[in-house]
């Protein structure tokens, strides 16, 4: 039976997000409201010049705008009182990105951007047991933490507002993705020339450095990615709330890559 269409909050429709035409001719994008409900955390970081003092203003106020030291103990490390705040979910998608956290990831990427996952565990379009893993895996990952999609719609647009404020104008970055599991993606057309044409699962890690995509791959991927497609990147927030490899958190669709050699 096929699925229902999804409804998104994003001010693009989920087929022009997911096209090949979106990754070569990108165009800004947003979750529909974000940008003005927090309007007063965007104010205060247009007055700050130093980009890791605005990691840690953008930390500090969703502590305070979703209450996260109410759950905090006395004694307790950042990492422990992060627990109930979006760095547990990057934390989980780092560590395994078909866990739990990676259900509430792929979840919050279907009902902000309409991209439908592909992937947990398994093909959720032909796999029954995979795509029950990935309802209860969602259901508990959301119900565990106060506001996780709200955080996310927050995690996003800070990281828009910051890609702006590092790079102006710039609309793609070149990333590397290392692969081994081929049913992840569907690939479309392989070439030589300008390379394959693949379908990604709606939420992907990619890494900046070329020599790091080789340690998650026996094959890696260069692919020009739509700076409007990514969701996270290390550096975003301070490293010691977060240290990562690099990485960046990407929208999925279709993508033109170049598959690389030693």
């Amino acid at each position: 039976m096929p699925q229902p269409p999804l409804v998104n909050r994003c001010s693009l429709p989920p087929w022009a997000l997911a096209s090949l035409e979106f990754q070569e001719n990108p165009w800004p994008i947003e979750i529909v409201g974000v940008r003005q409900e927090e309007a007063r955390l965007f104010t205060l970081l247009d007055r700050i010049s130093d980009a890791e003092e605005r990691g840690g203003i953008f930390h500090e106020y969703l502590s305070e705008r979703f209450l996260l030291s109410d759950w905090s103990g006395p004694g307790m490390s950042d990492r422990e009182k992060a627990r109930h705040s979006y760095l547990r979910f990057l934390q989980g998608w780092g560590a395994d990105s078909n866990g739990r956290a990676g259900a509430v990831l792929k979840g919050w990427v279907e009902s902000r951007f309409g991209l439908r996952a592909t992937y947990h565990q398994g093909r959720l379009a032909d796999d029954p047991k995979a795509r029950e893993r990935y309802g209860r895996d969602r259901m508990r990952g959301e119900a565990e933490t106060m506001g996780i999609t709200l955080q996310l719609d927050l995690l996003y647009t800070f990281c828009q507002y910051e890609l702006e404020r590092r790079g102006p104008g710039e609309r793609w970055k070149q990333l590397f993705r290392g692969t081994h599991d081929p049913q992840e993606y569907a690939v479309r057309r392989d070439g030589d020339g300008d390379g394959s044409l693949v379908e990604l699962n709606n939420l992907s890690s990619f890494t900046s450095d070329r020599e790091i995509a080789w340690e998650f791959g026996s094959s890696v991927w260069d692919v020009r990615i739509p700076v409007p497609k990514i969701v996270f990147f290390s550096g975003l927030v301070p490293r010691h709330l977060l240290e990562g490899e690099c990485e960046h958190l990407v929208l999925g669709g279709e993508y033109r890559v170049k598959k690389l050699s030693w």
